[in-house]
């Protein structure tokens, strides 16, 4: 699920010159190695050979260009800043060389990162495993725009924002080649629970949507400590989550509240708007924080109070957690894909001006 980037999001701004005497980059304001990226310049290339079959381009591919990224979130924390990152960057590029947005835009933007080809999209996105050898046909697709399900929205549970001690390309590296699970996984497991999902999405069943992800979620966990070494992405914290998530919607007598880890111990709790206030009040209780009103602690879309009675059984859950164990909290939405900015202003980058 692609979220709204007016919560979270990364910006990227290229410019390409005769006068450019090398590549260069900068991520988040700092300089960072360009040919040395491989996945960096997969991206580039493969933007350079669809400009050159598409003989659109107005200025020679030979040009050198500069690339200016940020994002307004922890990068490598397990909050896909490299997907977000990835798919900015290419659609950045395909719009600087007069590129269509199409398929074959995707099967670039995974070479960079796997979900990236996803985040080219907005709404709900399938990124499909193909069949070729040289994996032409693995791209992705729009399943659902936004507009499909608008009250889909995720409170992110942010337990730590430092770069994670193995980056998710290693871990899925280490994975495949180690994993007895993973196989039986991509065989027996996959497939019909793609399909399931899928169909969830489309009834916009959120039962069966939450069941399938927090499964999902758990598996994936599961191939990391089955890795060998082990990947041990979730902490004390992210368990602790989990485990909350289960005794709310036990509570509460239906299924409000979804957990998802990616390779990181932030959680990510899908819920449907008109759910989000009474699951946050039950969030504050149960991980109390000094800063809990503050607007450093409380990001995204705002959430209006709601009454708590009787102390925490109202808001259903009963453990209190120490406290302090969540570092802030961001309400955010399904949201559209990648667009570019409306305004034209010049940037100043180490000399250099750039457009965006």
């Amino acid at each position: 699920m692609t979220l709204d980037a007016n919560e979270m999001c990364a910006k990227t701004t290229i410019s390409a010159s005769e006068s450019f005497k090398q590549n260069r980059m900068w991520l988040n304001g700092e300089v960072v190695p360009f040919e040395e990226n491989a996945r960096l310049m997969r991206c580039v290339e493969g933007i350079h050979r669809l400009a050159l079959a598409n003989g659109a381009h107005k200025f020679p591919l030979s040009w050198k260009v500069h690339i200016a990224s940020y994002n307004n979130f922890p990068t490598a924390a397990g909050l896909a800043s490299s997907a977000a990152g990835y798919a900015c960057l290419v659609y950045t590029l395909a719009r600087l060389y007069d590129l269509p947005m199409n398929e074959e835009l995707t099967t670039i933007a995974r070479q960079g990162s796997g979900s990236a080809c996803r985040s080219l999209y907005g709404g709900f996105v399938h990124w499909q495993r193909g069949l070729s050898a040289d994996g032409s046909d693995s791209i992705a697709v729009q399943l659902a725009p936004a507009e499909h399900w608008p009250n889909m929205h995720m409170l992110i549970l942010v337990v730590n924002d430092a770069r994670k001690k193995t980056g998710s390309t290693k871990g899925m590296q280490l994975g495949v080649q180690t994993s007895a699970l993973i196989q039986h996984r991509a065989k027996e497991v996959v497939p019909q629970r793609v399909k399931d999902l899928m169909a969830a999405i489309d009834a916009r069943d959120f039962e069966s949507f939450a069941e399938i992800t927090m499964k999902e979620s758990n598996q994936l966990h599961a191939i990391c400590l089955d890795t060998y070494p082990p990947c041990v992405y979730m902490n004390d914290v992210s368990h602790a989550i989990a485990n909350f998530v289960h005794d709310y919607n036990e509570t509460v007598g239906s299924v409000q509240a979804a957990y998802t880890f990616d390779a990181g111990p932030n959680a990510c709790l899908y819920v449907l708007a008109e759910n989000v206030p009474r699951l946050l009040a039950a969030i504050q209780l149960a991980f109390p924080n000094d800063a809990s009103q503050s607007v450093e602690y409380l990001k995204g879309i705002p959430v209006p109070p709601v009454e708590v009675k009787n102390g925490l059984r109202d808001v259903s859950i009963g453990h209190v957690n120490a406290k302090n164990m969540l570092k802030y909290i961001i309400h955010t939405k399904i949201g559209e894909g990648p667009k570019q900015l409306s305004d034209e202003k010049s940037l100043l980058i180490d000399g250099y001006p750039l457009t965006k």
